[in-house]
């Protein structure tokens, strides 16, 4: 996998994307110590990193119906690229999802299977959906070789950034994104530290880390940082994470809202919960990136005004 990212992988996803936007603030550089520099993925297609995986997934595969789980953004991503290409796709999602990701499903054309996660999982409802439709492609939202592959995308354009990062911070759920941004910077041939920022309320992958295996949640955690409500990290990126990250930190909720009311205050952006994991985590640490020039990804800003307005007024 290593090498799995091509030239032709690259065009096509660039010529489908739009670039991530890099924004600095002065203002937060000196609230952390850091010398930071913001991947903002909020203005991609769907409000969030996602759509790199999924149009990268569904221009690969040869079927025209695919069945995926997911919180709401790559759900979004799917359905928009699926509508790009000519295809569609069937999108399980928790019954309590947010309003803005399921409408943002719906708008590109996507079925939405709703499921309360306490009374079946996501996963055993994709599982009868395969069986209704054995033609479909059934695709992880981070478990999945194609999924990395998009998302390394993102790794190589921090890696040819303008600025020269020692550090990148990724928010961490399945795995998916820090797994693509790893082997992104590798294969640019950039020297960069990765750290994973997960929540504390969901620290599978920091546990995996430790204890040098996935180990896997007993249930779907309720971490406000939705997009990282994984039972465990990806197979396909486990051997990736193992191997190429420095560290994971553990955010705690209060840090992820005040990272949230700072990316909004200083950088005039919405990031949703977990998009503002990575900031979480310098907050949470400041001593290990004092000084370092950091790359901090806003993986995505896709949450309901309503709830964005009641987070950060706490």
């Amino acid at each position: 996998m290593a090498q799995a990212q091509s030239d032709s992988t690259t065009a096509s996803v660039r010529q489908a994307i739009n670039q991530t936007k890099f924004v600095t603030s002065e203002a937060v550089s000196q609230i952390t110590g850091a010398n930071l520099t913001f991947a903002d993925e909020t203005g991609q297609h769907t409000g969030s990193f996602k759509f790199r995986a999924a149009f990268n997934l569904a221009a690969k595969v040869s079927q025209t119906h695919i069945i995926t789980a997911s919180s709401g953004n790559f759900g979004q991503a799917l359905a928009y690229a699926s509508k790009l290409l000519g295809k569609r796709c069937t999108v399980v999602m928790p019954a309590n999802s947010a309003r803005v990701k399921v409408e943002g499903v719906k708008s590109h054309g996507g079925i939405v299977e709703f499921v309360d996660p306490q009374v079946k999982s996501r996963a055993r409802r994709v599982q009868e959906l395969a069986e209704q439709y054995p033609e479909a492609y059934v695709a992880s939202a981070y478990d999945n070789l194609l999924v990395i592959e998009g998302n390394s995308t993102l790794g190589a354009e921090i890696a040819q950034a303008q600025t020269k990062f020692d550090t990148v911070v990724v928010p961490l759920g399945g795995g998916g994104l820090t797994a693509g941004i790893i082997l992104g910077t590798q294969n640019a041939g950039a020297s960069i530290a990765v750290i994973g920022a997960e929540p504390a309320l969901a620290n599978d992958a920091s546990r995996s880390f430790q204890s040098g295996k996935i180990v896997t949640n007993d249930h779907e955690p309720q971490t406000i940082a939705d997009g990282a409500r994984t039972i465990s990290l990806g197979n396909n990126n486990w051997p990736i994470l193992k191997t190429g990250l420095r560290q994971i930190i553990e955010v705690s909720e209060e840090k992820i809202v005040q990272a949230m009311k700072i990316i909004h205050e200083h950088l005039s952006l919405q990031a949703e919960p977990t998009g503002a994991l990575a900031l979480g985590a310098i907050l949470t640490q400041p001593d290990s990136f004092s000084g370092k020039s950091v790359c901090c990804v806003i993986s995505g800003g896709n949450v309901d005004a309503e709830r964005f307005e009641a987070l950060i007024s706490e």
